[in-house]
């Protein structure tokens, strides 16, 4: 026990120091970690009714961080270090798994591989539910690995809280019990299907919530060609790994094939199904699996633990892998922690109105969703948000309602000066009744007399004719 003990303690304190390591990306906040600090920083009353009608997927994350916020302030260390801390109980669920299906050396490993895995430094710096997921899809697998080898009650019992738990900060959480299915052997069925039901049950209400706000993914498109190809990458990583930790046939034990099982499971069945429900209904996010991460690094522990067994040139090569992997790593960590390194800058883009916007100006959000940055910061821009009917707050939503498309050609056509902000090119652009009124009005009546790119959003200030 106290091996086991001692080989948790480096993963951890490396997940810590990589996920402390930058974290604050210079205060910049990007589009989703805005909304978590405009919902969270709700009273509660109102985050009830807000996660009624919209994002009630991430309600019980918002309702911890608003416990956070109120205890210690709303800051970006406050918003990130919950995600911190997950993922290294992740680290340590990754290790302890690996550590009771093949030993102490492939317990190490593998948890070291988890603590540097880009995916994984990546999520812990983030202001989201993602690395709580992980964490405790990891310690639900581990609660699982128990029950399987003892049967007993207790360990059913908290492998179905710990996984309902993760799928009521993340309903795709659920997934993982496809990768369980595959780990469990048939004289642990019924009970763990008994397990699997209690979970299903007591995730329901939030899913009957969350299908009545499904227009909330209508912004993602198909799954790209580009991300299938990756995917079948990684199941050649992932094979080629598997066969590494297994190729001692003749004395490989039971453990060590059900870590193999386990590994495969957990890295690819949750990717690969929601790939699979995307194409009926675009839903897949690689951050909405990010739990497979475990299963990558507890067969590339195993792999490498058992490569340093197959003689001096095989050892060799394992080493030599090993050190191009983490130098192949430290450019994308490096990059992680800068604040380009999201898909978009919400902190830049309060800063770039407030320098480009004057008092008298309209300003006219193409894109909805630019309006995030208000979540994160209340001090207002010097324009008039010209769509704008009621706000985020008043109207219990993400972004505010918007005045009816004759008030908006109305409200527009009054200014000389109008500052739209939009999503960048590749984006898919907003198109309903008043989206196209914004466009046409712009178009039909001002010209453009700048433009600036924002990490993520393109400001472009709009003249009458012949007054830029």
């Amino acid at each position: 026990m106290l091996v086991r003990h001692r080989v948790v303690v480096a993963p951890v304190l490396l997940t810590l120091v990589l996920g402390l390591w930058g974290i604050r990306r210079g205060d910049a906040v990007w589009h989703d970690e805005a909304v978590t600090i405009g919902l969270a920083s709700r009273d509660l009353p109102d985050l009830w009714q807000t996660s009624g009608r919209v994002d009630a997927v991430h309600g019980l994350h918002y309702l911890l961080m608003h416990c956070l916020f109120d205890a210690f302030g709303t800051d970006v260390l406050v918003l990130r270090l919950p995600s911190v801390l997950a993922m290294a109980v992740a680290a340590a669920g990754v290790a302890m798994l690996a550590v009771r299906l093949a030993g102490p050396r492939a317990g190490l490993f593998a948890g070291v591989v988890f603590a540097v895995l880009p995916r994984v430094q990546q999520y812990a710096q983030e202001g989201r539910s993602y690395a709580l997921v992980c964490a405790l899809v990891v310690w639900a697998t581990y609660a699982l690995v128990r029950a399987v080898e003892r049967d007993r009650r207790g360990m059913w019992a908290a492998y179905a809280g710990l996984l309902l738990a993760a799928c009521w900060l993340h309903e795709f959480a659920v997934l993982a019990v496809a990768a369980h299915a595959l780990f469990v052997p048939r004289a642990r069925l019924r009970a763990f299907a008994g397990s699997a039901g209690c979970v299903a049950v007591g995730l329901a209400p939030l899913v009957l919530v969350s299908m009545r706000q499904s227009s909330q993914v209508g912004w993602l498109d198909a799954t790209r060609s580009g991300e299938y190809v990756r995917y079948s990458l990684t199941v050649g990583l992932s094979l080629a790994a598997a066969a590494i930790a297994g190729a001692r046939r003749r004395t490989r034990t039971a453990r060590e094939g059900r870590l193999i099982a386990l590994g495969l499971g957990l890295f690819l069945a949750p990717t690969g199904l929601l790939m699979l429900l995307s194409l009926a209904k675009p839903l897949y996010l690689d951050r909405y699996v990010v739990y497979g991460a475990a299963g990558l690094a507890l067969l590339l522990g195993a792999a490498f633990d058992q490569a340093l067994r197959l003689g001096r040139r095989v050892r060799a090569g394992a080493v030599t892998a090993a050190v191009v992997a983490c130098a192949m790593v430290v450019p994308t960590a490096l990059e992680l922690r800068t604040p380009a390194s999201r898909s978009d800058d919400m902190t830049a883009l309060a800063a770039t109105l407030r320098e480009t916007t004057r008092p008298d100006d309209g300003v006219v959000y193409l894109s909805v969703k630019r309006r995030a940055w208000e979540l994160a910061d209340s001090r207002p821009v010097a324009g008039v948000d010209l769509a704008r009917a009621r706000g985020p707050a008043a109207s219990h939503s993400l972004y505010g309602t918007e005045v009816a498309p004759d008030e908006l050609r109305a409200r527009m056509l009054a200014r000389h000066r109008i500052v739209a902000v939009a999503s960048p090119p590749g984006v898919a652009v907003d198109d309903d009744e008043r989206a196209r009124t914004k466009r046409e009005t712009l178009a039909e009546h001002f010209e453009v007399c700048g433009e600036r790119v924002v990490a993520g959003s393109v400001i472009t200030v709009h003249a009458r004719t012949n007054h830029c």
